[in-house]
């Protein structure tokens, strides 16, 4: 009865509030004319003129575009167009309120869980998603949480319904790789007892990489042999999907001794698809990493030095550093409710040491080109999903505001619960509520 009491309480709390604060618009799909733009293509450099938006696609851009009858024209004069931003690793859509575990979908019971996806528990209605959006984030990576294999992480679009409706199809599965690392000042293992049990959980992830090439081997063999039945291994089966190619492994690991070992084990494994994720000491082995060729999506950036010998602006230059190496690095924030903050995490790595030009490509076609949508996203050009925002100046700065964002070619609404708060309490008369 309390159990059940639980979950009435909270579908009271989720109705009054989403009563007072529901969306009145609703997202607009049609053909869409963005006149006297400056339009920052990411790829191509910058243009001028008019972005043609058709059948959710741009149709065409720059200077020579002829408007067609019944589109709607909006003047972006003083405006910049830029391509959404993509968050390269978020729990958002997993969670709601952090107090309340019922609402809470991105950690999975169990240590091996690899077929889990995050895309079904993603909840298109969560309060964090237009937040994000109007601050010109319009596509994230939901990744699992905790375990060793937690599950598989989605691409996903912050407009649509159903969680099928907001895939941008990329799928990844999530590997947390063994930490030879102390887990803060309290913990009080020793070296020896650390070896041990990195060496332990490096048994367990090679005993599941051998079990999935045996089950890959029996799985192809039945699909030659019609007598043969293939094997109900859903666990094996997601990580044969990896063997095969057909999915990125994403590699969460920080330290710099881990990273090192994290590299040797992908090549001994001959992974065919991978990117490392976190990555907060990558400046230590950039080199190894670049060497390596293997992509990464660090952050947040916004952080504490790993080490308290560190520089404090150690987390701000990190992607910079890595960069100038030659790592092909995209950023993440790692959250939750403050996606929205994706761009600002950009900035710093910007200001220290990134650059302005490369810290937009982190957050646009560099996360694109590493989850194999860069066909779709990442940047403006004709063909390419009509996903893309104006605002009054740089994104990366917290002063710029957005003034129009497109998501697929759907025209939508910069409302928010925060926006909606800010109207509620600007010009209140205490004690009256309108």
């Amino acid at each position: 009865m309390k159990f059940k009491f639980g979950y009435i309480t909270l579908f009271l709390c989720w109705a009054v509030a989403n009563s007072l604060f529901a969306q009145v618009e609703k997202p607009v799909k049609g053909t869409f004319a963005l006149t006297n733009a400056t339009i920052e293509t990411v790829t191509k450099g910058t243009l001028t003129g008019t972005l043609l938006i058709r059948d959710g696609k741009i149709a065409a851009l720059g200077s020579n575009v002829t408007v067609p009858a019944g589109a709607t024209v909006i003047d972006c004069q003083g405006l910049t167009l830029y391509p959404g931003m993509i968050d390269g690793g978020t729990q958002l859509g997993l969670g709601e309120v952090g107090s309340i575990s019922l609402t809470q979908d991105a950690d999975e019971i169990g240590d091996i869980t690899p077929h889990m996806e995050a895309l079904t528990a993603v909840n298109p209605n969560a309060t964090a998603i237009p937040v994000t959006r109007v601050e010109g984030v319009t596509t994230v990576l939901s990744v699992p949480q905790n375990g060793l294999l937690p599950g598989t992480a989605s691409l996903i679009n912050l407009v649509g319904y159903t969680p099928d409706q907001m895939y941008a199809g990329f799928k990844g599965v999530v590997l947390n790789f063994p930490t030879a690392g102390r887990r803060g000042f309290r913990d009080q293992r020793t070296d020896e007892e650390l070896k041990k049990e990195t060496e332990k959980a490096l048994k367990k992830l090679n005993d599941i990489w051998d079990q999935a090439k045996f089950y890959n081997e029996v799985a192809m063999a039945a699909q030659k042999d019609a007598s043969m039945k293939p094997p109900y291994n859903p666990e094996m089966a997601r990580v044969a999907q990896v063997l095969n190619g057909e999915m990125m492994l994403l590699v969460e690991v920080n330290k710099a001794s881990d990273i090192e070992l994290a590299i040797k084990w992908t090549q001994e494994k001959k992974v065919p698809k991978v990117a490392f994720t976190g990555v907060a000491e990558g400046w230590r082995v950039a080199d190894q990493l670049a060497k390596a060729g293997i992509p990464v999506i660090t952050g947040p950036v916004q952080a504490m030095p790993t080490r308290t010998s560190d520089r404090y602006d150690k987390p701000y230059s990190n992607a910079g550093l890595m960069h100038k190496a030659g790592v092909k690095v995209a950023i993440r924030t790692d959250q939750t409710e403050n996606v929205r903050n994706l761009p600002f995490h950009a900035g710093f790595a910007a200001a220290y040491g990134l650059g302005k030009e490369q810290a937009l490509k982190a957050v646009t076609i560099v996360p694109a080109e590493i989850f194999g949508v860069a066909d779709k996203l990442g940047s403006l050009e004709v063909g390419k999903n009509a996903t893309l925002f104006a605002s009054t100046g740089d994104p990366l700065e917290t002063k710029t505001k957005i003034m129009h964002l497109f998501i697929d070619g759907y025209q939508i609404p910069l409302d928010s619960r925060h926006i909606q708060l800010y109207h509620e309490f600007l010009n209140r008369t205490p004690g009256v509520r309108k």
